[in-house]
């Protein structure tokens, strides 16, 4: 089939890569949103999905809106048998879906109708759960209702990051979203519609979301942690100045275990322990303001950690 596929982050290279690496189907282009600053330089770059179709020759569609004139006319002239999608960043009009005549058909990373929205796999890892997945959907113009072509699951593991457990689904999706292709190119393949149970939403996790607080349990601090790595990035107050905190360990040797909520401890072995409403936590990795990224030990001898020093939340 002739493909157009739209995607920008680094996630949605897998899929790009098992495409082009298809021998049944030909990505005649790729459709991404515009270049944006990047980086500590804020320098102009394009989106990791740009740079691959550079260096595979691929023409490039970047409007800033699906609904441009002159990239509807683009799309239309192309004659994209399929345009599949993973994580492209912005909503398709009518327009655009009536193009392709087996029309879009979107990567998403979670079992549907769970969590629907920008932040499946985040809210998978702040809410705790052992299973999720990657859906391959038609999309309708709601977010996320179409029926589905196919599913793969994968385990959520206890230490898992968002972004661990997302490269692992977009491998395991990308080889999905082959087959889906595969389906529609001999018809062997048919979306059924999703059930009217257990839809649940996933919007995007802001920098408040992230905040951390230290009354929760342990094991919630855990989660939001994990939840917000690689980004947002979880955060905390020291001394009035923003501190992140990378993933952490849930439990402390003996004599930790009343630390109250917030409060600092420095252990034996030079490891710190924070104290939460249920438990108490290790840090592994911190970033104060405006500075790199270094293990805890190393920070809070830096910052001359004493008996009165707390963690806390604005």
């Amino acid at each position: 089939m002739r493909l157009v596929f739209a995607g920008t982050p680094a996630v949605a290279l897998p899929s790009l890569r098992a495409l082009l690496d298809s021998a049944r189907h030909d990505v005649v282009a790729v459709v991404t949103r515009p270049d944006r600053p990047a980086g500590r330089g804020r320098k102009i770059t394009p989106p990791p999905v740009h740079q691959l179709a550079d260096e595979a020759g691929i023409p490039v569609l970047s409007p800033q809106r699906p609904r441009d004139p002159e990239f509807l006319a683009a799309l239309a002239e192309l004659a994209p048998d399929c345009c599949p999608v993973v994580a492209y960043g912005a909503l398709l009009p009518p327009e655009a879906l009536a193009i392709p005549r087996h029309g879009w058909v979107n990567l998403h990373f979670s079992l549907l109708p769970a969590y629907r929205g920008a932040a499946p796999v985040q809210r998978t890892v702040l809410a705790g759960d052992d299973l999720t997945g990657a859906s391959v959907f038609q999309i309708e113009p709601a977010m996320d209702t179409g029926p589905v072509f196919g599913v793969v699951t994968e385990h959520v593991r206890p230490t898992d990051t968002s972004g661990d457990l997302l490269e692992r689904l977009s491998i395991s999706g990308a080889r999905l979203l082959v087959a889906v292709m595969d389906g529609l190119a001999d018809a062997s393949v048919q979306a059924v519609p999703q059930p009217a149970e257990g839809v649940s939403f996933a919007p995007k996790l802001t920098v408040e979301d992230v905040r951390i607080d230290w009354a929760q349990p342990a094991l919630a601090v855990d989660r939001l942690v994990r939840a917000a790595t690689p980004a947002p990035g979880a955060w905390t107050l020291f001394r009035e100045r923003r501190l992140k905190i990378g993933p952490v360990r849930v439990g402390a040797p003996d004599g930790t275990a009343a630390l109250p909520p917030g409060r600092l401890a420095v252990l034996a072995g030079g490891e710190i322990a924070v104290g939460t409403g249920a438990g108490v936590v290790l840090l592994g990795e911190v970033r104060p303001e405006g500075r790199g990224a270094m293990a805890a030990a190393d920070w809070a001898r830096g910052a001359r950690i004493g008996a009165d020093d707390v963690l806390a939340a604005p």
